[in-house]
């Protein structure tokens, strides 16, 4: 039997940063390892169904565009971002099986064939795949922002990962717009950050009920005074029964950020 995808959680970083001037190379690490995440997969997937922390639905929903268009929901930011392409196919059938499965485990899901991708997923998708030639769907949040109810999800989605669709969590495992360059919350940050690993790096039953209560750890809602950037993680921790390792991390914009991986 092949080798199953693995479930990641990524950062995909502050709007279109990966396709402006960096002076300072504020995100030149993070997009280096962006780059890099197509060599550790076992075989370039058929489909990647992405969970983006922009994106809140009652219930679960699924893009089922054939060809989706893109949503430039970032402000502010250079006219030349607001023309950034990214024409990668749709997957109608997997949106569809994706909502079937979380439907089959008792969870509220449909399919969405007008939505277009948001920049929590093009973003870092034309950075780990430019040529736009693996298919994606796109997953949302639940509007409840409910941990137990995202880790359920992954849970559900676990067997597409044997198909060899990636399941890919899209968001910032720090996310406090106030605190990016601003020293005080380093430490803050590196504290959380700490739990964060330790609990992705735990046995599942561990690794469960402290996702399911991450509002209890270290300035938790000094890092995340809204989760739904951390919610991804969660889905793709719910979606291994295997300890998660962290593949990412370095200080962004004085903060402290990481990435994981479930086998």
């Amino acid at each position: 039997m092949l080798t199953p995808q693995p479930a990641l959680y990524i950062p995909h970083g502050g709007g279109p940063c990966f396709f402006m001037d960096d002076p300072l190379g504020a995100w030149t690490g993070m997009a280096e390892f962006l780059r890099g995440v197509k060599q550790g997969l076992p075989r370039v997937p058929d489909a990647i169904l992405v969970i983006s922390g922009h994106w809140e639905t009652q219930g679960f929903t699924f893009t089922a565009a054939v060809q989706p268009d893109l949503i430039y929901d970032y402000y502010g930011f250079p006219a030349h971002t607001y023309e950034i392409t990214y024409p990668v196919p749709g997957v109608p059938s997997l949106a569809l099986e994706a909502s079937e499965l979380l439907r089959n485990a008792g969870l509220d899901a449909r399919t969405d064939p007008a939505r277009g991708l948001d920049h929590g997923v093009f973003i870092p998708l034309k950075v780990m795949f430019p040529d736009a030639d693996v298919p994606i769907v796109e997953m949302s949040l639940d509007a409840e922002l409910d941990p137990a109810l995202h880790l359920a999800a992954g849970r559900a989605l676990a067997p597409l990962r044997e198909r060899n669709i990636l399941l890919l969590g899209s968001g910032m495992s720090f996310h406090n717009m106030r605190g990016y360059r601003n020293p005080h919350f380093t430490e803050p940050s590196l504290r959380f950050d700490a739990w964060l690993t330790a609990t992705m790096e735990a046995p599942l039953p561990e690794r469960s009920a402290r996702l399911a209560n991450w509002a209890q750890a270290p300035d938790a809602r000094l890092c995340h005074p809204r989760e739904e950037h951390l919610l991804p993680a969660m889905v793709v921790a719910g979606a291994s029964p295997a300890a998660g390792r962290r593949v990412y991390a370095e200080t962004v914009l004085d903060t402290a950020n990481s990435g994981f991986a479930f086998p």
